[in-house]
Formats: C-alpha cells, sequence, structure tokens
C-alpha cells in the first residue's frame, strides 16, 4: 500500500507545481491533499504535529508570496494599488486568453491598463508597473517553488 500512497501524494505533488504556471490551480491545497492522501493510505502515524505544525506555517508563508511579491514589485517600480489589482486580474485571466504566454502578458497587461484607466498615470509609469508586477510575479514563482520543495522535502524526511 505504501507505493500506491507515493504515487499519489507525487501525482498531487506535481499539480502544485504545475499550479505555479497556472495560478488558478491552488498549489498548496495540492500539497496538502498529497499530505493527507498518503496518510489515509498509508499511515498518519509519522505525520505527528510538529509536521502539521510547521507545514501550517509554510502554507501561510504560500498564501501570502503572491499577495506580497506582486504588490513589493508594483509598489517598487511606482505602481498603485490599482496595478496591484489589474496584475492580479491579469494573472487569472491571462492564461486562458493566450495559452502559455498569457501567464507574463496578463499580469503586465493587467497592471498597464489598471494603471493607465484608474489612476490615469501616463503611460511611462504604467509600463513601469506593468515590469514591477512582471518581476513580482516571477519572483513569487521562485519563491513559492522553493517553499513547495521544501515543505516535500520536510515530508520525505518525516514519512521515511
Amino acid at each position: 500500500m505504501e507505493w500506491i500512497a507515493w504515487i499519489v501524494a507525487s501525482l498531487f505533488f506535481v499539480v502544485a507545481f504545475i499550479g505555479l504556471i497556472y495560478p488558478v490551480i491552488p498549489s498548496v491545497l495540492f500539497i496538502i491533499g498529497g499530505f493527507l492522501l498518503y496518510g489515509l493510505i498509508d499511515t498518519f502515524s509519522s505525520m505527528g504535529w510538529l509536521f502539521w505544525t510547521i507545514q501550517l506555517l509554510f502554507t501561510i508563508l504560500l498564501f501570502g508570496a503572491d499577495t506580497i511579491a506582486n504588490l513589493f514589485g508594483i509598489k517598487r517600480f511606482g505602481g498603485s494599488n490599482a496595478g496591484g489589482w489589474g496584475s492580479t486580474i491579469g494573472l487569472l485571466i491571462g492564461p486562458f486568453v493566450i495559452p502559455v504566454a498569457g501567464i507574463l502578458i496578463g499580469p503586465f497587461l493587467g497592471a498597464v491598463f489598471a494603471e493607465l484607466l484608474i489612476t490615469r498615470a501616463g503611460f511611462k509609469q504604467a509600463f513601469r508597473s506593468g515590469i514591477g508586477s512582471l518581476i513580482g510575479f516571477l519572483t513569487s514563482v521562485v519563491v513559492k517553488g522553493i517553499v513547495m520543495i521544501v515543505m516535500i522535502g520536510i515530508f520525505i524526511f518525516f514519512v521515511t
């Protein structure tokens, strides 16, 4: 049964990493889902309170990473909250409108259009906000990927 648990958990982890590229897939929920399914199929005995406390802290970090990195990137480049909201909307819509490239183009255009339409910023400032959004998004992908690898590493440490 243990190998079935590993296969199921691994599939959930793969989907979680796909969620780094397609943000509509809640990566952290798939990571936690992999842990839970492993425990249901094999056993929860090796995953005690320390394991779940550590994973809870990392889960909170992952939920905040997107928003914080995106807003930091936009603010660092002189953008406003409107640019942050535009970027978030572009991040959710972009991959569906423009497959593959939409993940990068969506947040950029969302931030630019929001700055132009809502704050009436000039094109140069709106463009800078879009660049900040793009840098923030890419930074969050890297940070989330590292945190997810650490979470899976902790999981492996506890269950083996």
